[in-house]
């Protein structure tokens, strides 16, 4: 089943590349017009050549055939063939390789856009980038961690859950969501381990978090996944919510979080 699986992708991958194809012409890809053509679009020994890669090659992935190709030679023929950004994530999607240019392929939203997004929610909400700083958080966020939010110049989640002694104080159960954190950032942030303030964030955490080195040394990877979260806030006392994560479809390396209330979590249910 799973080689018939296979199959169909490697086929559906060779049909998309063709159409894509020949939807490009010679001018759009800088080569100067030549001697009378069938189609309006490239032929294969153009991209080829293009892509410096062999015309046999190329062909190879037009018909579907097993053949192994690099995620750097996806990223040229990604180029060559003008794909949209949707085009290329559908691309890399087939082939079933990470984008090596993955920065270059995301759209980012005006942060008055992203501030704007969470104010308008009445429930605590906050958007999270893959390193974990707060790029946008409203009011009922910031109580929720007892004004730690607007304290800082640049609110990180995992520096506050490791490096701030008031953590296990407003966090409930601190030690088993430390845990739970740490194997969803090492979800996050697989593709980027070779970026620079990745690795910057890591060292700093490892170095002033033994809980941090602990759980990074165990190499559990989970996916961010909602339910009861629970907060002990100085003056108001515990506080329950039920967290609600989505990607940013134009940022999808980003999350808005949610935090509802119970009641209005069962007011959802209802309307179900």
């Amino acid at each position: 089943m799973a080689e018939k699986h296979g199959a169909f992708r490697k086929q559906a991958l060779g049909a998309f590349v063709r159409s894509v194809r020949d939807r490009v012409t010679p001018q759009q890809a800088g080569i100067a017009g030549g001697q009378r053509r069938r189609t309006p679009g490239l032929r294969r020994e153009e991209v080829a050549q293009l892509c410096d890669i062999s015309v046999t090659w190329y062909t190879w992935i037009e018909q579907g055939r097993d053949v192994s190709v690099s995620p750097a030679v996806w990223a040229r023929l990604a180029t060559v063939l003008q794909m949209t950004r949707a085009e290329r994530a559908y691309l890399f999607d087939l082939a079933d390789v990470s984008d090596p240019d993955h920065d270059s392929a995301v759209v980012s939203a005006p942060m008055a856009s992203l501030q704007a997004c969470v104010d308008s929610i009445n429930a605590p909400a906050y958007i999270l980038d893959r390193h974990w700083d707060v790029l946008a958080f409203n009011a009922a966020l910031d109580q929720v961690f007892a004004g730690w939010m607007s304290a800082q110049a640049q609110p990180n989640l995992l520096r506050f859950i490791f490096l701030d002694a008031q953590a296990p104080g407003i966090v409930v159960d601190w030690e088993t969501r430390a845990n739970r954190v740490v194997a969803e950032f090492r979800a996050d942030i697989g593709a980027y381990l070779d970026d620079g303030e990745t690795s910057g964030l890591i060292d700093e955490l490892l170095a002033g978090s033994p809980v941090f080195s602990h759980w990074w040394a165990r190499q559990v990877v989970v996916e961010r996944e909602g339910g009861l979260r629970e907060f002990n806030h100085p003056q108001l006392g515990i506080r329950q919510f039920e967290q609600i994560t989505f990607r940013l479809a134009t940022q999808p390396d980003c999350k808005l979080v949610m935090l509802l209330h119970q009641r209005l979590c069962q007011d959802i249910t209802t309307l179900r």
